[in-house]
Order: C-alpha cells, then structure tokens, then sequence
C-alpha cells in the first residue's frame, strides 16, 4: 500500500526513482531530462518559487476561495475535497513582500474569474522543510482499483456486473487505440494527424485519455511558452497556469460551468489551430508532442512495472486479465465510472474516505503538511487537514487596487477529517452536459440544508 502511494509522488529536486515497464522508447530520466533541459521553462521545474517556499521550513501563506464564508465561521470547521489532492484543501501560493501578500498566478486566475468568493488567508507553520513531493493524480489508477475491491461488497451483484459491461465495453470500443499508444511508447510510431484523431474518436470510450491529453498539452504549453505574459510569471518563478485555462475554455463548449476534462477531445486540425491561436510558434510541434508524451504516459500510468509496453494488447483480452496487466487503466476507469451509479452519493464516502485515510497517513509520515499537484509543480498545493506537527491560522482577506492581499479578520476555524460531500450529474445527461469531473468546483454543486453549513471548497477533482 505504502509503495503505491510512493509510485503516486513526484519529487523534482532527485533522480528519477519509479519503475517503468518493459519496452519503452523512452524511460523517465530521458523525458525529465528533455523537459528541463530542452524547453525554455523547464528550468522551473526544479527552481520554482513553491518548491523554494516548501524546502525553506518558512511559514507558507496560501490562498483559497470560498463561497461558504458564513457556513465556515457558523460550524467553526473547515472540510476538504477530494481530487487531484485527494483529501486536501485546495489552494495556490502566496508570496508575502512588503506591500501585502503576492497571489501566484493561478491565485490571481482564480480571484479573477470568481469574483463572487471570498478570498481566504491560510498561515501554515511548519515543523521542518517539507518535502517537496507532490501527488500525480494520472498514477492512482492501481489505487482506485484495490479501494474498489476492498469494498466492492458494498455494491449489489447487480451494480458490479454493471461496473464491469461498462469498463469492458469502453476497453473494447477503444482497444485499437490503446493498442496504438502502447507500441508508440515502445517505439513504434504513428503519423501523429493520425494518431489525434485516433485519441479524439478514443476519449468517449476511456474518459481517462481526455485527462492525459489535456495535461499533456499543458505541459506543452506551460514549458514551452516565450510569451511576454509568461516571461514575466518565469520571472516571478511561477509557470503559466493561464494558457491550460485559455486552451480549455476554448478547446469545450461550456467548460467554464462544467470542467470536464472528459470532454476534451480536439481532432488533428482543432488541435494546431487551437495551439496556434495562444501562440503561433507552438502549433507546428503540438502534435508530434502529443503522440510521444501521450504514449509514454499511458505506458506508464496504465500498465503494471512488472508488464511489457510491446507485449501487452487491450483486443480480445477479458478484464480479469487487464485488471493485473493494466491496474492502472481500469482503476482509472472504475474511478470514473462509479460515480454514475444511482446510490453512489451514499457510497462515496466508503470509497473516497478510504484513499484520504491512506494519503493523509503517508504524508504525515512523509512530513508533508502542504501536498501540492505533482504534475508539475505548477502551483495547485492543498493543506492536509490531519498533519499533526504545523500550526494554521486562518484568515478573511481584502485584495487592494494592486492585486495584493491583506489579512483582515481572523476566522476561527479548524480542520477536521472530513470531506466535502460530492455530486454527479444524473447519467442520463452526462453525454450532455459532461461527465462531472473531479473537476467540479463544489460551490456548483446543489446544496441540502446540511451541506450548506459545509465548507465551500474550489479544489478541483480529476
């Protein structure tokens, strides 16, 4: 258990330690290598204002918005949302300089475009440098499907045989495609136009690929970017968190109510006209990009270390099978896939409080009071709720006519080890309005009387 969670946690500032399987083109040392090295921002990938702020052992101030201000001071409690932090308060950084406190630019993003929140002011004093390693929400896929068997019996026999024609139907509809991307990451390459639209077409099947894909080209973006507006946030020692937010909102139709990433399914030419239209000089590569680091992604968060990316085929093979060969898949998929199930806003708790449980006691062993998104260190960090050995205060905050950020009214409030309830929409209307992706932001979310004395939380679920 505990090694999984360690395969799921990245730290940038060592060598390369997880296992690959058997056959890559590729391995991690050589893309971490490319990425740092061969890009204009890779260099942040180390150097980075967060990780400094992390490993300095300082106090971290961070933000986060909420439009539940009165139900916080009401309960005196401060719950937490699942997702790519799994079981964390969902914040970006501040700076603190001598005019008040510097949101990072996915704090200001945020206070830009929720200007009906309320910010809030988290001083987060820690007991020693934390580590700065950060959690890959692309890597849970194995744990997804050992939570799942661990409770399985929770479901009907009915539920699971659902379950599994559903996960069995998508692996098949998409199998050519995942055959495709697993002999490009052994070395076999596909004309990336090709390639695209085979991803496109393959996203309806295994929402999964639409979370690679969009996290692929914002990488792309963010270590590849020369613009002036990046520049200035490289300066500052913060990627762009601008461009992935630019390129989502135009790439899906209403994806600024919904963030859906298992809509995000642009085809070949959408694709470099989207890229070119945020920066021209990034469309002629985006493709060829996408087709090598997809592939080697999919290798690497859907097979098992011990497997063989040149070996392993999804047509014709029974999902027992796939369940050892690729955890990391079908865990994915099962994740996803669940949460349509009628009774599952009563189950969630027993599936996602299991995984918190976990997490929160790796990274209390870890000394992590402050995980952050492991992607990159882009600026996504939360604050783990049950860590033991840091103090946190709390905070309302003004914002000035410079952007800057000052405490105004203390706010007593404590964490608690619980987790914001979450909703999906109904099935029938998900190839509608979207699948409710762990990115849903649960001040969207329908309220009950007894929600609304929760904690709003603006953390993003994948």
């Amino acid at each position: 258990m505990r090694d999984e969670w360690e395969h799921a946690h990245t730290d940038f500032t060592v060598p390369v330690q997880r296992r690959l399987p058997g056959s890559m083109a590729e391995n991690e040392s050589d893309w971490r290598h490319y990425l740092e090295c061969s890009t204009p921002n890779g260099w942040l990938i180390q150097n980075n204002a967060m990780t400094e702020a992390l490993v300095s052992g300082k106090p971290m101030y961070l933000l986060h918005t909420t439009k539940d201000i009165d139900a916080i001071r009401i309960s005196r409690q401060l719950h937490v949302s699942t997702g790519c932090l799994v079981g964390a308060l969902y914040c970006s950084p501040l700076v603190s300089q001598r005019e008040g406190l510097r949101p990072h630019n996915l704090g200001a993003y945020l206070m830009r475009t929720k200007p009906s929140t309320t910010p809030m002011v988290f001083e987060v004093i820690p007991d020693a440098p934390i580590r700065p390693k950060g959690v890959d929400y692309l890597h849970l896929g194995a744990i997804h499907l050992r939570t799942y068997e661990r409770y399985q019996s929770f479901l009907t026999l009915a539920e699971n045989d659902q379950l599994d024609h559903a996960v069995l139907t998508g692996l098949r509809s998409a199998a050519v495609f995942l055959d495709v991307a697993l002999r490009n990451a052994a070395g076999h390459a596909t004309p990336a136009p090709e390639f695209i639209d085979q991803l496109s077409d393959a996203v309806a099947h295994v929402p999964f690929l639409g979370y690679l894909y969009f996290e692929v080209l914002s990488e792309y973006l963010m270590l590849h970017s020369v613009t002036p507006e990046t520049k200035t946030y490289a300066q500052a020692g913060e990627l762009n968190n601008w461009l992935y937010k630019r390129l989502a909102f135009a790439a899906v139709d209403g994806m600024d109510q919904l963030f859906d990433l298992a809509r995000f399914n642009p085809r070949y030419h959408r694709l470099v006209q989207l890229i070119e239209g945020m920066e021209p000089a990034l469309g002629p590569g985006v493709a060829e990009y996408v087709r090598r680091r997809l592939s080697h992604l999919f290798a690497r968060t859907a097979l098992h270390p011990s497997q063989d990316a040149a070996s392993v085929t999804f047509q014709g093979t029974d999902l027992s099978t796939l369940r050892v060969a690729a955890p990391g898949l079908i865990g994915q998929m099962i994740f996803r896939e669940i949460r349509y199930m009628p009774r599952y806003q009563q189950l969630y708790h027993c599936f996602e409080k299991a995984k918190a449980l976990e997490v929160w006691d790796y990274w209390n062993s870890e000394g992590i009071p402050t995980p952050f998104n492991g992607i990159l260190p882009k600026g996504e960090i939360g604050i783990n709720p049950v860590y033991p050995r840091s103090a946190v205060r709390v905070w309302t905050a003004d914002q000035d006519s410079k952007g800057y950020l000052h405490p105004a009214e203390e706010v007593s409030a404590v964490f608690t080890p619980h987790l914001a309830s979450w909703w999906a929409p109904p099935r029938q209307r998900e190839r509608q309005i979207a699948t409710a992706d762990s990115r849903v932001e649960v001040a969207l979310r329908p309220r009950s009387p007894i929600q609304t004395q929760r904690a709003s939380i603006d953390g993003i679920s994948a």
